[in-house]
């Protein structure tokens, strides 16, 4: 495919795009219509390159990677896209000879907020990947009418917002309503015998429609082409007898409750019919997505048999687990096969990566309201459940163990148990997240099948986070090393050799305080605050949630803040912290902690004797284009979870390529952070994950911690006596001075004294920028293309494709 257009080419097409499609002249045009039209066009490109690709997978045999993920947190696509197939300049001159700005154009495009934080990012980073090794893939998830949704802080207070992303991002949508398919909830089961053939039927059925829309998304030259396959719900039938007759409300609530399945991201679960629709977008995107794969195959071949050599499907965390009592359903019921065969298929065939440990994330559903909503697959993990049960007590397991593995168990159906049970790998996403599931979350499972079990680290996608997002930085490598880390991140390595010498170290410099001034612009255009590009840029951006421990940050900023009031003529390096999260709609007590730290930040940043010093900057509705101007000019990345609770985290890995130097404890990938970077270009922290659980077993008590630290005490005190900017926040200072379950104040010693140090270790910009070298030049082996060929490689038994493609 020749992606290669001159400015005249692609002007011709701007032109007849504006005509054809938006009945517009260019004079005529709005800057949306220019984005649509430069969109239309990337879209035929990607479109033709697409089927030229899998023409020649099909040709070399070449197994297919179906990737299942609730969330894909695509961004911005236009300037990855352009970036990826080299248009970026072309496009630009063309917009330019028409009186345009390639940027104004870029800021016409929402976020496709089709994602909450790490887990729908490193979706959107793999489906790069694997169109830039070369892999045929496509990712399937739902077509969310608001996706995440837009946060406001109103008082401190997170207040959600729908987010209108499809009015703008629809354009990257080409629709295949010929390809729809029907899911089944709710009904009864019919059973049939005609001799020794077995059949079952769901009656009465409540019948939803999936209709597909494709987004392609381009790895780099556009040798290959992901294709993300979004689901979106629509009511099979409109019922006009109920209309003629007058009866309009009931005739479009049917319509309404059809097509709320994928209204919205991660509805709240907190109360049963939360819960009824969290599982029916699961199985949704599940029973859609495996009819479609099944379908696609049988057009080719006459049987199911060789599927597991030509299909890998991979679950993207615990959510899409439903996937294997569906692939057995239909293998059962549509396509005539017996258990066996049709077991051995689906287990050859699915794989599992866990993303967590936390037990809220290893679903769970009540059995009645899974029986209720989908009959048949719950007969099918009945059998399922049988049948392993059966198989452990051969073994000679004793019942508490096999009760502890069991699918179904006091009232639950427990999904994390099933993936492992129906998935032939099972891995972690960090070399510490694997041994902890082996140790703890699947113990039992890896005392019975360990070869089941692997890692594959996680990674990110570099030319994206280092390239796109900082093309000062990446002038500046390819200057040193040349562009082979375009393709090969590992040849970052390269830029060790530079570690002392002078000159880099300051042009490194100065590209981070350009980054930081663009930052800072940003920041008194949002938030009205101005901030010292020349202060220390302290980051923490992601999720909001108690185990990553924003609470000790902000603990800490209180405590410094008093101790400036007390002493305003000490030496003191100034600082800027940024916070960037969200929490769950639900989730009150991480809401609570958001108020915190916003109104902690308010009444600093409006305290004239801080003017100089400090300042907190809270990053409201942070999103892929926030992170894309933050990473660039962050100088330390805070990664504070406790030990043993993250899984791996992907911000460590954004602000490390981006020269960042990572702050934090041994949890997730920091440790393999540390094995790359060594002691001396981190600052670590706080408690190992073997002595974080010597301390749960000897018994935590938090008010020791309190009463022995007069500085902590202090923090604590004027938080929940005393207040600021108005407020107290006694809920905080209970729980943390009575149950405290993720050890805030026990770290909290060690951690202030960890950001003492980088403080003094900032006094000496030449030892910082040579610190930032090395975390960059040890980034590469975070890179998404290394993940991508460890899962090919060692989970899926994937080939790349080899020929060159051509039109």
């Amino acid at each position: 495919m020749n992606y290669k257009l001159s400015a005249s080419e692609i002007r011709e097409l701007i032109v007849a795009k504006l005509s054809h499609n938006f009945g517009v002249t260019p004079a005529e045009a709005t800057d949306e219509h220019y984005y649509k039209a430069v969109v239309l066009i990337l879209r035929d490109l990607m479109t033709e390159g697409r089927k030229e690709f899998i023409d020649q997978a099909e040709k070399e045999n070449r197994k297919q990677v179906y990737y299942l993920c609730m969330e894909f947190l695509m961004g911005r696509s236009l300037r990855n896209n352009l970036y990826n197939l080299g248009l970026e300049d072309a496009v630009s001159s063309a917009l330019s000879s028409m009186g345009l700005k390639l940027e104004n154009i870029y800021n016409q495009e929402p976020d496709a907020g089709l994602g909450n934080g790490g887990l729908g990012r490193l979706a959107a980073c793999f489906l790069d990947g694997l169109a830039t090794q070369k892999y045929p893939a496509m990712g399937y998830s739902l077509r969310y009418e608001y996706g995440i949704f837009r946060q406001k802080l109103v008082d401190g207070w997170q207040t959600e917002l729908p987010d209108f992303w499809l009015p703008g991002g629809a354009v990257w949508l080409q629709a295949h309503p010929e390809k729809a398919v029907t899911v089944n909830f709710n009904g009864h089961l019919e059973e049939r015998w005609d001799g020794s053939f077995h059949s079952i039927e769901v009656k009465d059925a409540t019948k939803i429609l999936a209709v597909p829309y494709d987004m392609m998304v381009s790895g780099k030259d556009g040798k290959g082409i992901s294709r993300l396959r979004l689901w979106a719900a629509k009511s099979e039938e409109f019922d006009m007898k109920l209309f003629n007759g007058g009866d309009y409300l009931r005739a479009m609530e049917r319509n309404a409750m059809a097509e709320v399945i994928t209204k919205v991201l991660y509805p709240e679960d907190n109360h049963p019919e939360g819960k009824s629709l969290r599982l029916s977008q699961q199985y949704f995107l599940v029973s859609a997505t495996i009819q479609d794969i099944i379908h696609r195959h049988l057009r080719t071949y006459s049987s199911l048999e060789n599927l597991p050599d030509l299909v890998a499907i991979h679950l993207n965390d615990t959510h899409p687990v439903l996937t294997i009592s569906e692939m057995m359903r239909i293998i059962l019921d549509e396509c005539g096969y017996g258990w066996d065969e049709a077991w051995d298929i689906v287990t050859r065939t699915v794989a599992y990566t866990n993303h967590t440990v936390m037990a809220e994330a290893l679903e769970c559903w009540d059995q009645e309201l899974f029986k209720r909503r989908l009959p048949r697959n719950y007969q099918i993990i009945e059998e399922i459940n049988r049948r392993f049960c059966a198989q452990m007590h051969d073994l000679g397991l004793d019942g508490c163990q096999v009760g502890r593995m069991a699918v179904l168990n006091d009232g639950i159906v427990r999904m994390a148990n099933l993936a492992v049970i129906g998935s032939h790998s099972i891995n972690g996403v960090s070399k510490l997240h694997s041994e902890i599931l082996k140790e703890t979350v699947f113990k039992d499972f890896y005392q019975v099948m360990p070869d089941k079990f692997k890692n594959v680290t996680n990674g990110i996608a570099h030319r994206r986070w280092l390239n796109q997002a900082n093309p000062g930085l990446a002038s500046l490598v390819t200057e040193l090393i040349g562009d082979g880390y375009v393709y090969d991140a590992a040849e970052l390595k390269k830029l060790m050799a530079y570690k002392n010498d002078p000159a880099v170290l300051e042009k490194l410099k100065k590209i981070k305080l350009e980054n930081k001034k663009r930052l800072a612009a940003y920041v008194k255009q949002q938030n009205g605050v101005v901030i010292d590009p020349n202060s220390i840029f302290d980051c923490q951006v992601k999720r909001m949630h108690e185990y990553k421990r924003q609470l000790l940050n902000g603990l800490h900023i209180l405590s410094t803040y008093q101790w400036l009031r007390e002493n305003p003529n000490a030496d003191f390096t100034p600082k800027t912290y940024f916070f960037g999260a969200k929490a769950a709609p639900g989730y009150y007590f991480a809401k609570e902690i958001i108020r915190f730290i916003a109104e902690l930040g308010e009444a600093i940043n409006k305290d004239p004797a801080m003017k100089d010093k400090l300042k907190v900057i809270y990053l409201e509705d942070y999103r892929v284009t926030v992170s894309e101007i933050l990473n660039p000019a962050a100088e330390i990345s805070q990664q504070i979870s406790l030990a043993g609770t993250e899984a791996s985290g992907t911000s460590n890995m954004k602000l490390m390529i981006n020269g960042a130097i990572t702050l934090g404890t041994l949890d997730g990938a920091n440790v393999e952070i540390h094995e790359a970077v060594g002691s001396e270009n981190m600052f670590l922290f706080g408690m190992t994950t073997p002595e974080v659980n010597l301390l749960r077993q000897n018994g935590y008590n938090p008010y020791l911690c309190y009463n022995n630290n007069p500085a902590l005490k202090k923090a604590i005190d004027e938080m929940s006596v005393s207040g600021f900017n108005g407020m107290k926040f006694e809920k905080i200072t209970q729980n943390l001075l009575s149950t405290d379950r993720y050890m805030v104040l026990a770290d909290y010693s060690d951690y202030a004294a960890v950001q003492e140090k980088a403080s003094q270790v900032y006094k000496d910009q030449t030892a910082w920028n040579r610190m930032s070298l090395v975390n960059i030049a040890q980034a590469g082996r975070f890179a998404a293309d290394r993940a991508i060929r460890e899962y090919a490689q060692d989970i899926w038994g994937a080939s790349p494709v080899k020929g060159e493609i051509t039109r």
